[in-house]
């Protein structure tokens, strides 16, 4: 029987049913899921896509597709996670069904329905990222430049990044990877006043234009990188700084988490702003905008536009006395 044999007999059930597809079905699906990602949210998708491909090879049939159930459930150990890999293989079925006009594929959606889990207590991040666990990173930092292992240049690049990461909540390759010396320039020229660093729409994950409040602290530790810097190189150098705590957890010297189980990874710093805003009970408007979380819905886009001055304002209200010194 070959891959685009579909026929079945006349008492055939979804239990003995068995329908194909073409690698290029597959493909040209992934292409379609893939127009207008940005390049850092391409992965996802491909990686659905063949595990899709590993668990039926080209197959639709009961078996495979609770194979492929299976897979998602033992593979992620977040249920959110597994819902948004059925997801994908779910929307191809549904694609089949509609560029082959044959609403049989739907129906194997049947079984990547994910099982009905008893919730027993509310689910909360098990990362618990302190002021002290930043302080830490900041002391392994300038400890390792006196023992010699960061130059100055690379010292001065990486607590920058820290710093700002830390004040900040920003992603770390959408925004914080992509921002540029003449951001930060224009941004210093009001530091008589309310010092904002403009992030554009597609610097931003969810394509949210804002600004962000830079702290004393963040231009002190930002304003000795400017030196030398053309206005379109980028500011920090982000993907040394994630090859240097690969290197050393590889080594063993893990920077360690005080208050969970973990060690530290630069997300964190994002998981840190959020998490020290509650401690010191950053207004919930201005967090939402400066980190760009939550900001979808009827009251965001189309009512609400902050200025800067005010983000400014009301930001350093709650940040003002917040400090980090390794």
């Amino acid at each position: 029987m070959g891959l685009d044999d579909d026929s079945s007999g006349p008492n055939e059930s979804l239990t003995t049913l068995e329908l194909y597809y073409k690698p290029d079905e597959l493909e040209s699906f992934l292409n379609f899921r893939l127009v207008g990602l940005s390049s850092y949210s391409l992965g996802w998708p491909r990686r659905a896509a063949a595990a899709f491909w590993e668990c039926t090879q080209g197959r639709i049939t009961k078996a495979r597709m609770e194979a492929l159930r299976m897979y998602a459930i033992d593979r992620f150990c977040s249920s959110e996670t597994q819902a948004k890999f059925l997801s994908y293989a779910r929307a191809f079925l549904s694609y089949l069904t509609k560029t082959r006009l044959d609403f049989r594929y739907e129906s194997f959606r049947l079984f990547l329905e994910l099982p009905k889990a008893v919730k027993t207590c509310k689910l909360l991040t098990g990362r618990i990222v302190t002021i002290e666990d930043v302080h830490n990173v900041l002391s392994v930092l300038k400890s390792r430049y006196k023992h010699g292992e960061l130059d100055e240049q690379h010292y001065v690049a990486y607590n920058a990044l820290i710093v700002f990461g830390a004040f900040t909540g920003q992603r770390l390759y959408a925004t914080i990877g992509r921002i540029t010396a003449r951001q930060f320039r224009e941004a210093l020229k009001f530091r008589a006043k309310e010092p904002t660093l403009y992030v554009s729409a597609d610097q931003d994950k969810v394509r949210c234009a804002h600004f962000v409040p830079l702290h004393s602290r963040v231009i002190e530790a930002v304003e000795p990188l400017l030196d030398g810097k053309k206005d379109d190189e980028l500011m920090f150098p982000l993907y040394a700084l994630i090859q240097w705590f690969r290197r050393r957890r590889e080594a063993g010297n893990k920077i360690p988490l005080s208050r969970c189980g973990g060690y530290f990874v630069l997300s964190d710093l994002r998981k840190f702003t959020e998490q020290h805003g509650d401690v010191i009970e950053w207004d919930q408007s201005n967090r939402a905008y400066i980190m760009t979380h939550g900001v979808s819905g009827v009251s965001w886009a189309h009512y609400r536009h902050p200025l800067p001055e005010y983000v400014y304002d009301i930001y350093m209200k709650y940040w003002k006395d917040v400090r980090f010194d390794a």
